[in-house]
């Protein structure tokens, strides 16, 4: 690439995953770009999911959204836009889709003028294009470090297809304590990165896509897995850019709904349990009954917002039998369910909240270790069941529901994990909630996140010089 004459102002492009968890955590990163006089042009599916994120952009006259037609893909849905309007056997077509929006990108591209860099997680023909027109192609991966290393690095070798005796060795050279012999369910959920999504594996196209860029970025921190970047720096041979969490400011206008605050003040300090596994986790009619009948064992109120599960229209469709007039209309409607999107943020923030039931989705891991509440575990997928790991083993900081063999989780085991926390006189709850304490005054200095974001644009610009 020739060298060029650096502006004041950066022009960045942003084309993640067409995954509402994807997009949201770079629209947070071009907001913090754009508050510092940046220019942001950002690509994601349209018309429905432009839309539903359009307000998350605090700077349109520096962030432009640009829409992608989802291309056609046999057997996707139409209308399907992203990963979370499809069933999970279908996700590989929006990835296939995805593929097919390269002269979409082209388009845009040259339409918008030259661009400086553009950040990606997974379109593999993105760094071809970069070098053919003049700008930097730099990954940006919204998952967890410990996830980069022991499950997409280059010699991950869990991800292909090995058998279960092979798949059980620790990785060579894994240094952190997370490296432990994988559970079975853990070993289960590996399978995924063998899969195909679109033309390649997952794995595959991820090691491509971190392989092939000029450089690449992480959302986390040094605070707190330092270790994995290391690892993960040593591994594709090229340093790792740290974006810090970038997380939303509590001020964006999303307020918690009144029916909600007025419910969580009815509470004392620190006695609610709130539960969600995020946008995409879609959990079969018996287990989600399952988990409504733990937090009802608990005795103590709770608020959970989760999708309706699998066969039903709504979450009041899988209630247990009887347990709306037990519960929500009785006892004095200790218990609210919700099937719809919640300003997470600011119910965690509430100070009637005590406890986060959580799926160890990145996004919700770093609000659980950002909010005063204990935090407790019931990981789905596999990055997911890694950052469990980092929580549970190497952190400390929560605790995971145990299941059984085949993945369940029991009323009684939820229970029993919730009371390990929230029990003044537990002290497992006295261990986890002193080691989150200590690292909530490390990740809660409220400039470290400016910090880390400065610190990028710095590399950034120190990238563009040496090009």
């Amino acid at each position: 690439m020739a060298t060029r004459k650096l502006q004041p102002q950066l022009k960045v492009a942003m084309f993640p995953l067409f995954a509402v968890g994807h997009i949201t955590p770079y629209i947070h990163l071009s907001n913090r770009l754009a508050a510092r006089g940046h220019r942001v042009h950002f690509l994601l599916p349209g018309p429905t999911t432009l839309a539903k994120l359009a307000p998350l952009n605090r700077h349109p006259h520096l962030i432009t959204f640009h829409p992608i037609a989802v291309p056609h893909v046999d057997g996707l849905p139409r209308g399907a836009e992203t990963t979370a309007d499809v069933p999970r056997h279908l996700i590989p077509l929006v990835f296939a889709a995805m593929d097919a929006t390269e002269d979409q990108f082209r388009s845009i591209a040259a339409r918008v003028g030259p661009l400086d860099v553009v950040l990606y997680d997974s379109s593999m023909w993105l760094p071809r294009i970069g070098r053919e027109v003049g700008f930097l192609t730099m990954t940006y991966g919204i998952v967890s470090a410990s996830v980069m290393a022991l499950r997409l690095v280059p010699s991950a070798r869990l991800a292909k297809g090995m058998t279960d005796e092979e798949m059980a060795m620790t990785p060579p050279g894994y240094p952190p304590q997370s490296a432990v012999l994988p559970r079975p369910d853990e070993i289960k959920q590996s399978r995924i990165f063998a899969e195909k999504f679109g033309s390649v594996s997952l794995y595959d196209r991820i090691v491509t896509s971190v392989s092939g860029c000029d450089a690449m970025a992480l959302r986390t921190c040094w605070e707190l897995e330092g270790v994995f970047v290391k690892y993960v720096e040593e591994q594709y041979g090229k340093r790792a850019f740290l974006t810090g969490p970038v997380l939303p400011d509590l001020d964006l206008g999303l307020g918690l709904d009144e029916k909600w605050a007025a419910w969580l003040s009815k509470y004392p300090r620190g006695s609610v349990l709130y539960c969600a596994f995020g946008s995409e986790s879609l959990l079969q009619k018996d287990q989600f009954q399952e988990l409504l009948r733990g937090f009802e064992l608990c005795g103590r109120p709770f608020l959970v917002a989760l999708k309706p599960p699998e066969g039903c229209a709504t979450v009041e469709e899988g209630f247990p039998e009887g347990f709306a007039e037990r519960v929500i209309d009785g006892e004095g409607g200790r218990g609210l369910v919700c099937g719809g999107w919640v300003p997470q943020l600011q119910i965690l923030d509430h100070p009637s909240v005590g406890c986060f039931v959580s799926h160890c989705g990145f996004g919700s891991m770093w609000e659980s270790l950002l909010s005063d509440c204990q935090i407790v575990l019931v990981p789905q997928q596999n990055d997911q069941i890694v950052g469990t790991m980092l929580m549970t083993k190497d952190l400390k900081v929560g605790v995971e529901v145990e299941k059984d063999e085949e993945g369940w989780v029991s009323k009684e085991k939820l229970s029993e994990a919730i009371e390990m926390v929230m029990d003044e006189g537990s002290e497992i709850g006295r261990v986890v909630r002193e080691n989150h304490l200590k690292l909530r005054e490390v990740l809660g200095d409220g400039n470290l996140q400016e910090r880390y974001v400065d610190g990028f644009v710095c590399q950034l610009y120190d990238l563009l010089e040496k090009c």
